[in-house]
This record gives structure tokens, sequence and C-alpha cells, in this order.
């Protein structure tokens, strides 16, 4: 099944590369990926699509970043996704 993540970063260098070495780390293959300013220039939106076999692997790397300093908020909108198609 593909989840559907929505993060709000800041917005400096080398946050992309640690947050994709997450997945990396957790054998997660991130199919889709947009990253764009919002208002303020120092936050981002990240949105992350994963193929996962279990819905354990969403709840793991959604704990994982969440420790990460530069990581504001997660929210997983795959289901406000399939809810418009």
């Amino acid at each position: 099944m593909k989840r559907t993540l929505s993060l709000l970063v800041n917005n400096q260098l080398g946050v992309l590369n640690r947050l994709t070495n997450l997945f990396l780390r957790k054998g997660m293959n991130i199919e889709s990926l947009a990253v764009a300013p919002v208002n303020e220039s120092s936050i981002s939106m990240m949105t992350i699509v994963v193929k996962v076999v279990e819905e354990q692997e969403v709840e793991k790397i959604k704990l994982q970043l969440d420790k990460q300093i530069d990581v504001i908020q997660i929210t997983d909108i795959s289901e406000q996704i399939a809810m418009t198609n």
C-alpha cells in the first residue's frame, strides 16, 4: 500500500538529505518526493509517498522523523488523498 506523509521542516542545508537517509536505513523506497518553501522562507513543506507492506512501517518511520530536530510537524495524508480520488 502507498502512504503519503506531509512534513513541515526547517528550510536548512542538509535537512532533505538527513530525512531521506532515514527512509534508506529503514529499507523504504521513496516513490515520490516534493519539497517547497511555505510563506516563511525558513520553513518548507515536504510531501513523501512511500510503498509499505505493513502499517507498522509507517508508524516506525513517523517516530524516527519526529525525533529529528528539523522536523516541525508530520501528518499522514493518505486517507485525505484517497477520499478526493
